[in-house]
Order: C-alpha cells, then sequence, then structure tokens
C-alpha cells in the first residue's frame, strides 16, 4: 500500500500569522500549500461578482462549483492567488471581503461544499493547510497539527500596520474589536467553530519573530 501524503494544518484566529507561517514553511519543506480562508474570500468574490445574495446559503452552495482556486508563486517570486486563472492576491485582502468571508463561513452547505474541494490539495510530496478548521475537520487525521495564535491586541497591531502599509487608512481600535468580533464569530459558530484540534501543539506567537516561528514549528516537525 502507498504511504499517505502527509498533512500539517496550522489553524488559529485571524491575525495569529499562521498564513505568513504556513507559506514559510512550505518552502521549507518542498510541499504544496492551501490557505483554506482564500476559498471563502474567493467565493465572497465570486458572490460580489455575481451579485449573489451573502444571506442566501443555497445560492452561495451552488456557486461554489464555479470556482477554482490556485495558490502559487508569481513573476515577482510572491505568493500569488488565483481565481479561474485571475490573480486575486489584492481583492481577498480587502477589509470587504474579509467580512463577506467571515458571514458565509457560517453556513454548513457552504462549508461542506468547500471540504471536498479543500481535500483536493492534498498530493504529494505533502501538505501544509492554515486555517480555522483544518486540523479538526477537514484533516482530522494529519499527523502534523499546529495552533497558533497571539493576544488580540498583538494580532490587532500586526493588522494595522499592513493596512497603513497599504495606504489604507484605519483605527487601531477599531481594527482590535474586529478581530474581537471575528474572534467569537468563529469561536461559537455553530458549524466547524475554531477549537484547538486534538493532538494539535500550542504555539503563542505574541512575542516571536516570523523566522522564530518557523523554527518551532520545523523542529516539531522533525522530532515527532
Amino acid at each position: 500500500m502507498s504511504k499517505p501524503v502527509p498533512v500539517l494544518t496550522i489553524d488559529g484566529p485571524s491575525g495569529s500569522g499562521k498564513g505568513s507561517i504556513s507559506k514559510r514553511v512550505s518552502e521549507k519543506l518542498g510541499w504544496h500549500y492551501l490557505d483554506s480562508g482564500s476559498l471563502y474570500r474567493a467565493l465572497g468574490i465570486a458572490a460580489i461578482k455575481n451579485e449573489v445574495d451573502i444571506d442566501n446559503e443555497d445560492a452561495l452552495a451552488d456557486l461554489i462549483d464555479k470556482i477554482e482556486l490556485e495558490f502559487k508563486k508569481a513573476e515577482q517570486g510572491n505568493w500569488g492567488v488565483f481565481l479561474n486563472g485571475m490573480q486575486v492576491q489584492d481583492q481577498l485582502q480587502t477589509e470587504a471581503v474579509g467580512h463577506v468571508a467571515s458571514k458565509i463561513a457560517v453556513f454548513a452547505k457552504v462549508r461542506s461544499g468547500l471540504l471536498a474541494k479543500q481535500q483536493t490539495f492534498q498530493e504529494a510530496p505533502g501538505l501544509v493547510a492554515d486555517g480555522r478548521d483544518m486540523g479538526s475537520v477537514v484533516f482530522p487525521d494529519a499527523p502534523y497539527k499546529i495552533y497558533l495564535t497571539a493576544s488580540a491586541d498583538e494580532r490587532g497591531k500586526r493588522r494595522y500596520k499592513q493596512l497603513i502599509e497599504k495606504g489604507i487608512n484605519a483605527n487601531l481600535s477599531d481594527v482590535i474589536q474586529d478581530i474581537e468580533q471575528r474572534d467569537e464569530r468563529d469561536k461559537n459558530r455553530l458549524v466547524s467553530p475554531l477549537v484547538i484540534p486534538d493532538g494539535a501543539v500550542y504555539i503563542d506567537s505574541s512575542f516571536n519573530a516570523i523566522d522564530e516561528v518557523v523554527a518551532q514549528v520545523l523542529n516539531i516537525l522533525k522530532n515527532k
């Protein structure tokens, strides 16, 4: 029998750094990468583009079959997200799309429809998957699981810095409040709530640089 393709899941709340960490770890390992949050954001973009009511669960579920997402390096060497062949990285990062993604992620039919699509990313030589239910729902049998978090204040400061660097006006208090509200929605939704997956290693990145966390994650894989 062939050996199962290994999966490393990195779950955590918004702004915990799981995206940056996951990308770097996947590069170090030479594994594929899945940003599950981008699937929800891509569905949000498709819903906006096709004028689909984001409160209509059935219509959103029907839209899933019309989206194809790829994660790959763009010409400049940076990671790019491609929706139906078009790069949508900048659109994915907007607050408006993030808000839509957070709202549609609570629907059971949306999460069910995207589940199979996410599992197709499990290809040799391995997969690094980041999100909020990767280790608990999408890849519950993954041999390697990380739960990455940081304080709401620290995550808000990181997000605020990103927005300012992009030339987007923002208020730090509002950003932190938005982070806290997203945490509540993610932890208390009825379907696939944000939890610490069974067997996951808990990492608080509040006071650690990205390189330090990457080294910690790689060390966990090496010693397990």
